[in-house]
């Protein structure tokens, strides 16, 4: 599914009308630093399970 121009418009201007210009920058920061923390355990996850895959395999 594919957004185009006309949507994103929509969409800027519903949250606009809901939260407010001067709560626009806090959202966005808010969204960064949960992508981040999203993006960091998601990380985290791919190397521990790799690890213990590893000492699983040594084990035997």
């Amino acid at each position: 599914m594919k957004l185009g121009t006309t949507e994103l418009l929509i969409i800027l201007a519903i949250v606009v009308v809901l939260f407010g210009p001067s709560q626009i920058p806090k959202l966005t920061k808010m969204f960064g630093k949960a992508t981040k923390s999203f993006r960091d355990g998601m990380k985290e996850e791919d190397g521990s399970s790799d690890d213990s895959h590893k000492a699983d395999t040594t084990e035997s």
